[in-house]
């Protein structure tokens, strides 16, 4: 049994530090998302009571011979991570938790029927962020239900891991041990960055960081284990189909400040889905010899909501690598000028990202 606050490690997490006084600041304000932010509170304890050192798993002969080949190599990439890319070096993905589900946490996304600005939800911790969190699946649909009730757009997906941003010591978790063996390192990678440094209500800043360190890292992650470049073609087909989609996401924007009527509105809504779907039966079959990867996604209904975790995760991407190479490549300079970078006000930092972009890519006005 673990005892409150400890891992099974020993080593102390910030448990009381963080979920209580948060319970007790809506519990003294009146808030009426008591039930919620507890269920945030009960899944994170769960979870916590879940992990185990991952090299006790690893040297218990009566589990599965291929997750403990898994999570062999996934300490290695621990390693690396923090010696090499100098990346937080703690007990995070040191561990590992089965949680006998799919998906650890489902999360809720909704905008107005004619916007693309989400629904925020805000948090002592971690600031705005654009969703609501579940732990329970039945949970997020409910929450789902009523948000269509009030006639918005509504998006619920699944998510198989998230960073508490060192507040707790995040383990690998049953949820991700389908993946191939690189994405479960560079995942480490990614969500280690967001331990490194985070900025409150800057969605596009941070996992833009966090991107570009997992994708550097990948590199010098092969490069170290002497392997070839990752094939270049899966990464640019996913850039194509991003593309596709922010390219929809501003067709939309600009139709909804047109001065047309609710009925034009929607049909108009319809029409530009329709042409993202055409848009992309035309780039899959055409350039793609028909892979069909993303047709799950395309094919099944679209709305406002389905595209707001898009252009997240990309949107600065190539200024960060422009400041690495400023920096010559070197973590910790690279690490202090993102700090400064965070310090700024929002719009001098967009600028000042924005100035870093490559010639090619900038586009004035783009959609976040």
């Amino acid at each position: 049994m673990i005892q409150p606050g400890r891992t099974r490690h020993g080593k102390r997490d910030n448990f009381s530090r963080g979920w209580v006084p948060l319970l007790l600041l809506c519990l003294l304000s009146g808030c009426s998302s008591v039930r919620y932010y507890g269920q945030l509170a009960q899944g994170q304890w769960q979870l916590l009571q879940a992990r185990e050192p991952v090299e006790e798993v690893i040297a218990d002969a009566s589990r599965p011979a291929p997750l403990r080949q898994y999570l062999s190599q996934a300490l290695q990439a621990r390693r690396f991570a923090s010696e090499q890319l100098h990346l937080p070096d703690n007990a995070s993905y040191r561990l590992y938790a089965d949680i006998h589900r799919r998906f650890v946490v489902w999360n809720v996304f909704a905008t107005d029927e004619f916007s693309l600005q989400p629904l925020t939800n805000c948090f002592p911790i971690a600031g705005c962020v654009a969703y609501q969190g579940f732990y329970a699946q039945g949970d997020a649909r409910g929450a789902a239900a009523l948000l269509r009730q009030q006639g918005k757009d509504v998006y619920l997906g699944g998510v198989e891991t998230y960073s508490t941003l060192g507040w707790f010591d995040d383990p690998i978790i049953s949820t991700m041990t389908g993946w191939g063996q690189e994405r479960l390192d560079t995942l480490i990678f990614h969500e280690l960055a967001h331990q490194r440094f985070y900025v409150k209500n800057d969605t596009q800043f941070n996992e833009s960081f966090a991107t570009f360190v997992e994708q550097e890292g990948t590199r010098q992650w092969r490069a170290w284990r002497k392997l070839p470049p990752a094939d270049p073609g899966r990464q640019a087909q996913r850039e194509q189909f991003v593309q596709l989609v922010l390219g929809t996401r501003q067709r939309l924007e600009a139709l909804y400040r047109q001065p047309l009527s609710r009925q034009a509105m929607r049909q108009a809504k319809a029409e530009q889905f329709e042409r993202l779907r055409r848009d992309y039966q035309q780039l899959r079959d055409r350039q793609w010899q028909g892979d069909r990867r993303y047709d799950a996604w395309v094919y099944s209904p679209l709305n406002n909501a389905k595209l707001l975790p898009f252009g997240l995760y990309d949107q600065w991407v190539p200024a960060f690598a422009e400041l690495f190479a400023q920096q010559g490549g070197n973590w910790p300079r690279f690490y202090a000028e993102v700090q400064r970078l965070g310090a700024l006000p929002t719009a001098q930092r967009s600028a000042a990202l924005q100035a870093l972009m490559p010639a090619e890519v900038k586009t004035p006005g783009a959609v976040p």
